[in-house]
């Protein structure tokens, strides 16, 4: 029963946490940050949030600024989450590198 809630909240983080950096990055130029998945620790306090950044080159830089603004897109998703979410978890943010893992594989098939 729990996993169901958990997995309900994770997809409602996920949709709002990928259009608050829609609209952030709009601004910026030539740079996507997408949500690949988000997990939430058991008791609902934790919310850790995989990230895959365009251009890859810009990882490192553009996380450091989503973690060094994580109290405002906390209290953007508790605004956006208001009347969904009792207490808004506290968020972590960590690069999804799946999608550079299969390119590495695929280039060694190709070898």
């Amino acid at each position: 029963m729990q996993e169901t809630r958990q997995n309900k909240i994770a997809r409602l983080l996920q949709k709002e946490l990928s259009v608050i950096f829609q609209q952030q990055t709009r601004m910026m130029n030539g740079v996507m940050v997408s949500v690949t998945r988000v997990r939430v620790s058991p008791d609902l306090s934790v919310c850790t949030a995989y990230l895959s950044i365009f251009p890859s080159e810009r990882n490192e830089e553009i996380l450091k600024n989503i973690t060094a603004n994580e109290k405002t897109i906390r209290y953007e998703l508790g605004t956006r989450t208001r009347h969904q979410l009792r207490i808004i978890p506290e968020v972590r943010f960590f690069i999804d590198d799946s999608l550079d893992y299969i390119d590495r594989i695929d280039e060694l098939l190709k070898q």
